[in-house]
């Protein structure tokens, strides 16, 4: 058990410090602004120290346990840990989050309001990657749906309260199955029920129920990922929101639904995940090219990345069914990837709307002369977008793509069909970014287009860097990403249920 809570600290603190935001005198944003950011700048210091000193690379188990009692009738306890699965997306959530206050800058509508919900966003969605109770994972889930209604309900677009409500209905509407599934699972053959992941690891279920299990937990998750058909309410979100809650809503509330088929289905259930493996590699090869096709049709900005988000889940949930290490390591890359890649597209696109008031791709034209570095930043995602050798886009999907080619688990036309969708998806993806680059920055510019605007400022610059970097970096070395769930994905992948299929 470990001495000092440190995860318990990480949870607790931004949502604590987000308390004493109301006691701040209501006009003095600026300083609100950098409270927050320093609150959240510190925290992403204190996961960085953890990750550091504190976790050990060559442990399969859960590390940095915690364990207090909560409600005693239910064996409801605050149980926390980290493993490869979990300190990467911890990692990814502190970065993001922190570049998304620094995003949120120019909010002046009721700022003490927006950046408390920010903190506690953040303490939600770290709190859900340390959970190692299926009940509190269940209520960190929860948590994070009232602040980003909310975020979208009171900064959105003119369609806000059709796309809060769409959003509302969709993920609070599916989260219920997680309910129902943890409680099954729990009190399944008990006399007292058990929420602890280490203890329903262990359990065996009868496989019709194994199945009822992993069919409620994966409606939940496929609305979060999202997966098709139950994708719809992320075009509406993406169109609306203010673009630092774009930039959480790609970076970090996408992984969550990933990193739930991986934490719950795949390693609690996996017997059901045997039987569902081909499916959700046929519904990832169709989501992939679908959502590209969808698109290429779109005039608005936001909603072409938001389906470009859709059709980049696609390789996740193919790396998932593949059940290979490859496959298994290429979805958790693609995840981690994604949400640098896709939080930076978000921050771009909101940076030129501030400038040219539009969305609409029509409406733009020849702003490349006047935006030179948002052209050149806006380029560079979208290479990195289209999977771009040297970029981490590049690496996961080339090892999810191999995870399918290589594995033993499918037959030859199984393989053939899923590798040729996926490869008519690879070709699209360059087609339709390409087309919005096209689209924003050449030819003559729209009449309702001023003649000049400024560039990117320092804060602009900075963030969209501190986002770029790494995509690069872990194109040229993914190893060093890779080398954080290695062991763990070779330990789950050992499981007999796996090795004798």
């Amino acid at each position: 058990m470990n001495q000092f809570p440190w995860l318990t600290l990480i949870v607790l603190f931004p949502i604590s410090a987000g308390l004493l935001i109301p006691f701040f005198y209501s006009k003095d944003n600026k300083f609100i602004r950098w409270y927050t950011l320093g609150i959240c700048l510190l925290e992403f210091l204190l996961i960085t120290y953890i990750f550091c000193y504190k976790y050990e690379f060559n442990n399969n188990y859960i590390q940095l346990k915690e364990d207090y009692n909560w409600i005693n009738f239910m064996d409801f306890h605050w149980r926390l840990g980290i493993d490869g699965f979990s300190i990467g997306l911890i990692l990814l959530t502190g970065f993001v989050t922190t570049l998304a206050t620094l995003a949120a800058w120019p909010i002046t509508k009721n700022p003490r309001l927006f950046y408390f919900l920010m903190l506690v966003m953040y303490s939600g969605q770290i709190g859900l990657f340390v959970s190692q109770d299926i009940l509190l994972f269940f209520l960190m889930w929860e948590l994070e749906l009232l602040p980003i209604y909310l975020l979208l309900i009171i900064w959105g677009g003119k369609c806000r309260l059709y796309a809060a409500t769409k959003f509302i209905l969709y993920t609070a509407g599916s989260s219920i199955f997680i309910l129902i599934g943890a409680l099954i699972m729990a009190s399944y053959e008990s006399d007292i029920s058990t929420f602890n992941f280490q203890n329903l690891i262990n359990k065996s279920y009868p496989l019709q129920l194994e199945i009822i299990i992993y069919l409620s937990f994966l409606i939940a998750y496929s609305v979060k990922l999202p997966v098709l058909p139950f994708h719809t309410w992320l075009p509406d979100t993406h169109g609306e929101a203010h673009y630092s809650t774009c930039m959480l809503l790609a970076g970090i509330l996408l992984k969550m639904g990933g990193y739930g088929l991986i934490r719950v289905n795949m390693e609690l259930l996996p017997r059901a995940h045997l039987l569902f493996a081909p499916l959700l590699i046929g519904i990832g090869a169709i989501q992939i090219v679908y959502a590209a096709l969808v698109s290429l049709g779109q005039r608005n900005l936001k909603r072409r990345i938001a389906y470009s988000s859709v059709s980049h889940m696609g390789f996740v949930l193919i790396g998932i069914g593949s059940i290979t290490k490859i496959g298994l390591s290429g979805a958790l890359l693609q995840m981690i990837s994604h949400g640098l890649i896709g939080a930076l597209l978000f921050f771009l696109s909101g940076i030129t709307y501030d400038r040219t008031r539009t969305l609409f791709l029509n409406k733009m034209g020849g702003i490349a002369t006047s935006m030179p570095k948002i052209f050149m930043l806006f380029t560079s995602s979208s290479l990195a977008s289209s999977a771009l050798p040297g970029t981490s886009g590049f690496a996961a999907e080339l090892m999810i793509f191999l995870a399918i080619v290589n594995s033993a688990h499918y037959s030859l036309v199984f393989k053939l069909i899923i590798v040729t969708i996926q490869g008519i998806g690879i070709i699209l993806t360059p087609i339709y970014l390409l087309s919005m680059l096209r689209q924003m920055f050449y030819g003559l510019k729209y009449p309702n287009i001023s003649i000049s605007f400024f560039d990117a400022g320092p804060r602009e610059s900075f963030i969209s860097f501190c986002l770029f970097i790494p995509i690069l970096f872990i194109g040229f070395y993914p190893n060093f990403v890779l080398s954080i769930w290695n062991d763990k994905t070779n330990y789950l992948l050992l499981q007999n249920v796996f090795q004798n299929r």
